[in-house]
């Protein structure tokens, strides 16, 4: 290589050092993404909870869908919503229906940042969100009550 390029291997060594240390500066940490993806989810949470339809619009993409599972056990949506204006309409709509009656909690789910939804104690709901920089891009809705089962103990 050092031939091709007209200099000593030495000299070819150093740059491909230097270039490697630039490849891996220039790409985000995982953990900068985590905790960026956390911040997002948060932000979601305190805007949904503050019922500010605003707020929740410019936190998802507007590309972005929801869907919900419900295995047929539990009222939930049955088509996917699609576009970030829309899923903010419907949970701004769900915020002035359950939210008094509903808390929410930060939790891990699926090794994502995630909410679970309380009521009287007990697990209503998982919302799983996959964040793409600083928008949310999916929201999967878990209220199927087979699938809540694992999640009586957090």
């Amino acid at each position: 290589m050092a031939e091709i390029v007209g200099r000593t291997p030495a000299a070819c060594r150093q740059l491909a050092s230097s270039a490697r240390r630039r490849v891996r500066a220039s790409q985000p940490s995982a953990t900068t993404s985590a905790v960026r993806a956390d911040d997002v989810v948060r932000d979601f949470k305190r805007a949904w909870e503050a019922k500010d339809i605003t707020a929740l619009i410019g936190l998802l993409d507007p590309a972005a869908t929801a869907t919900a599972d419900s295995g047929g056990l539990a009222p939930t949506f049955l088509d996917p919503i699609k576009g970030g204006e829309q899923i903010a309409r419907v949970w701004a709509d769900l915020a002035d229906r359950r939210l008094d009656t509903m808390s929410l909690l930060e939790r891990t789910v699926n090794g994502q940042p995630g909410l679970v939804a309380l009521e009287d104690g007990v697990i209503v709901t998982v919302f799983a969100f996959e964040v793409a920089g600083d928008r949310i891009k999916h929201i999967w809705v878990i209220r199927n009550p087979d699938k809540l089962r694992p999640w009586t103990m957090i």
